[in-house]
């Protein structure tokens, strides 16, 4: 069994996990989980993670608004965001950024809303949680004048793509898509990713891995992550787990 793995990016407080939530996080405990980071979506859900954090010692949280409901948010959802942030317990601004993948999104909202919350992450200094579909152009310029911390998660973009955030010193967060069969773009960042910038997650209860896509997700299946990026990167998924658990104490300031 591989110990010590760091989820940096899953969502425990997801309605898919209210008939069993003991009973899941009780297994991720005992299968070598030892940090979790519960990234919120809304202002409810934030609150919810954080809930999560302080019940369990081995959670964080991460505050922000996902730019799927950057066309709900009004101005006190951001005031909440920022007070949640102060939480001891808060590691990161997130999950947050840009989505123009489903019909009905407003560009320009949602880029408003990616800005005012970056902002915070820095005047917080706390890194931020990121999500980018279908706005790879969009992402590429605002980040090029973000100066704080970084992990792209889920990350699926080229290599091309892949070295432009690495040059900004952002991390790259791999999971289950990079066990799928056709996720060639995936392998190739995670080729040319250096070990010191690469984190494993779940974005649980979504993206599980090779054999089990399409299921509900949950960190105990990280180990079939870590040892597809054990044989992308030719070294052992004891390593992996090693080196991406103190890579994510790294950026989320955890030191334990």
């Amino acid at each position: 069994m591989l110990e010590g793995i760091f989820d940096t990016h899953a969502h425990y407080d997801d309605t898919a996990f209210d008939g069993d939530r003991e009973e899941v996080l009780h297994k991720i405990f005992t299968s070598g989980v030892k940090w979790v980071l519960n990234c919120g979506e809304r202002a409810e859900t934030s609150r919810n993670s954080m809930e999560l954090a302080h019940k369990y010692p081995q959670f964080y949280f991460a505050s922000g608004i996902h730019p799927e409901h950057a066309n709900e948010a009004e101005e006190n959802d951001l005031a909440k965001i920022e007070t949640l942030a102060a939480d001891e317990k808060c590691a990161a601004i997130g999950e947050i950024g840009l989505d123009y993948h489903y019909p009905g999104f407003d560009k320009a909202k949602q880029k408003e809303l990616f800005l005012r919350q970056l902002e915070l992450a820095v005047r917080l200094n706390k890194p931020a949680v990121i999500h980018s579909r279908d706005a790879t152009a969009d992402m590429v310029e605002i980040l090029d004048a973000y100066k704080g911390a970084a992990v792209l998660h889920c990350f699926s973009e080229s290599s091309e793509i892949a070295k432009i955030f690495l040059k900004h010193g952002f991390y790259l967060g791999f999971g289950g898509v990079v066990t799928f069969q056709n996720a060639r773009r995936a392998v190739e960042s995670a080729a040319i990713c250096p070990f010191d910038r690469m984190l494993i997650e779940t974005d649980c209860p979504y993206m599980a891995p090779t054999p089990y896509r399409g299921r509900r997700n949950d960190s105990s299946l990280l180990p079939l992550v870590a040892e597809k990026l054990a044989q992308i990167k030719g070294v052992t998924p004891e390593e992996i787990v090693k080196i991406t658990a103190q890579n994510a104490k790294n950026l989320f300031k955890i030191n334990e």
